[in-house]
């Protein structure tokens, strides 16, 4: 990256504000991380997408970067989502680490690494390859015995800010850890002592067994989330960390974290950036993985190409909530989108300030290097036309487009499965059409025979001089302003409609001139040919 360049977007103004605040380090650590409570949404992808975009940003100032993913798989499993397949089977595990829970789906050796493995594989697609930390594992491992120790040494200091956010101040019997029953494996325990070196003893609230752990040797001890945030912020050494404003609210884990890890651990909080949330398009608000009403990454990769998903993130602040659509905005978006990457190549002009921007943001969507030369862009809308034309086949379809590299055949590709899902799960019904081999009965006056005449004249005459939809188009009004010198009050739709039923049975469809245009006029003479006219 030049000595001139200018911090435009904000991943490359957080990654200046990392490196001022830090100062020069062999790496930067940058963190990020959920629970597998349940299936891993497209909102939870917002934390992820945004280390990633800070972590390139750091990369392109010849920054090494270690982004890790950490995986709270030694949580507790609280509740069963409701799209989880034989939810009875599971019901024995709860409050047990969902670590310990079998996977429902029979495909992985836990509920934990079954949620685990599909969002990586996920986040594989759109070029997001963090470093996953198994917290189960680092726990087991004894990894966190010294800040367990560090925590229990300091709890009356951590009850103390906790209460100051407190509406009412935690019990005397608090402890600021949980311990999983050695009996039963559930975490609804109750600490009965603690020796202030290594002993602690505790109770089963569910079970009422009694026991003794060394903290030296046990794996059964977890610090809650408030405490284990920062303990981690120092174990792992974190500069950067973004948050929900679920937690960045006043009194939130964040403003706790802070004076913890200071006061507890004896570190300083990573760099900090507030997140919004990302819904869908007439979705009910914020995800949840524990309701099982989510939208995930895949479901997003079905309807958009990974660079453009990738792209929507970059183009928003992280502070901003957008809303990611799957009905007709999603023309709109690959519109958009199309815009942004001829700006970004230099073949549509703008003011510098805009190509500047569009020009960053298009590097922080591509998953690796940018291309030397824009890639093919088959429209969205009209290649939604021609895969409908060749009944959904994707080879017949490319015999329409130029493919003129690797790149091309990857982003036709992905561009034509997407369409094809989109036309298939959400498309409104005027954009599904299969265009007719044989006239349907029709019954047409004089009026709307006369503008047949007229088209079918045009298609055989004068068709192939016609370059643009807007010429076409142009010449149909001619048609219909010729009927008007008789009759002032007649309308467009009035030969619009029969001919949407004349080519596809339907009162309306994909606009007229482009549409006849695709089809070709052999088709539209064919079925002309059959009207009595």
């Amino acid at each position: 990256m030049s000595e001139n360049f200018k911090p435009i977007h904000w991943a490359d103004q957080t990654a200046d504000r990392i490196i001022r605040q830090k100062g020069e380090k062999d790496h930067y650590t940058l963190a990020s991380g959920i629970t597998p409570s349940g299936v891993v949404h497209f909102g939870n992808f917002r934390e992820t997408m945004t280390v990633d975009l800070v972590a390139r940003a750091l990369k392109d100032r010849g920054k090494k970067v270690r982004f890790i993913f950490s995986w709270d798989d030694y949580d507790t499993f609280r509740k069963i989502p409701k799209n989880m397949p034989n939810p009875e089977s599971l019901e024995k595990y709860l409050f047990q680490p969902i670590v310990d829970t079998p996977d429902p789906f029979n495909k992985r050796e836990s509920y934990a690494a079954h949620h685990e493995a599909s969002y990586e594989e996920q986040l594989h697609r759109v070029g997001v390859n963090p470093e996953p930390i198994y917290q189960a594992k680092k726990y087991r491992g004894g990894d966190y015995k010294e800040g367990i120790k560090k925590t229990l040494a300091s709890r009356d200091k951590i009850v103390k800010i906790l209460d100051q956010y407190r509406r009412e101040p935690l019990s005397e019997s608090w402890w600021p850890i949980s311990v999983y029953c050695e009996e039963c494996n559930r975490d609804k325990t109750s600490v009965i002592n603690y020796d202030g070196k290594n002993e602690l003893s505790y109770m089963c609230d569910l079970c009422s067994h009694k026991g003794k752990l060394s903290l030296d040797n046990t794996s059964r001890v977890k610090l809650p989330w408030r405490l284990d945030w920062p303990m981690r912020w120092v174990y792992e050494d974190v500069d950067f960390e973004p948050g929900g404003k679920d937690h960045s609210s006043e009194g939130g884990s964040y403003t706790t974290a802070k004076e913890i890890v200071k006061d507890v651990y004896g570190g300083e909080a990573p760099l900090y950036l507030q997140y919004e949330f990302v819904k869908i398009k007439g979705g009910a608000g914020k995800m949840s993985s524990s309701s099982g009403e989510v939208v995930t990454l895949n479901d997003v990769l079905n309807v958009y190409e990974p660079e453009m998903v990738r792209w929507i993130f970059a183009s928003y602040r992280s502070n901003v909530e957008f809303a990611v659509s799957f009905d007709l905005d999603v023309l709109k978006t690959y519109e958009d989108f199309d815009r942004q990457e001829r700006l970004a190549f230099g073949v549509e002009t703008g003011n510098q300030k805009k190509v500047d921007m569009a020009k960053r943001v298009y590097q922080l969507s591509s998953i690796g290097e940018m291309p030397k030369e824009i890639p093919i862009q088959p429209s969205f809308r009209h290649l939604c036309n021609i895969l409908q034309l060749n009944e959904g086949n994707i080879e017949k379809t490319k015999k329409s487009y130029e493919i003129k590299n690797d790149r091309d055949e990857r982003r036709f590709r992905e561009r034509s499965e997407c369409a094809l899902f989109w036309l298939k799960n959400y498309a409104p019904e005027e954009f599904i059409f299969h265009v007719n081999v044989s006239a349907p009965a029709m019954d047409l006056n004089e009026h709307q025979k006369s503008f047949f005449r007229n088209l079918k004249t045009l298609l055989e005459s004068d068709f192939d001089s016609i370059k643009t939809d807007k010429e076409l188009h142009g010449k149909m009004y001619e048609f219909i302003n010729l009927i008007r010198e008789t009759r002032p009050e007649f309308k467009p739709g009035e030969v619009f409609t029969p001919l949407y039923q004349l080519l596809i049975s339907k009162e309306k469809g994909p606009k007229l001139a482009g549409f006849i245009r695709t089809v070709g006029k052999e088709k539209v003479l064919a079925l002309l040919g059959q009207l009595d006219l």
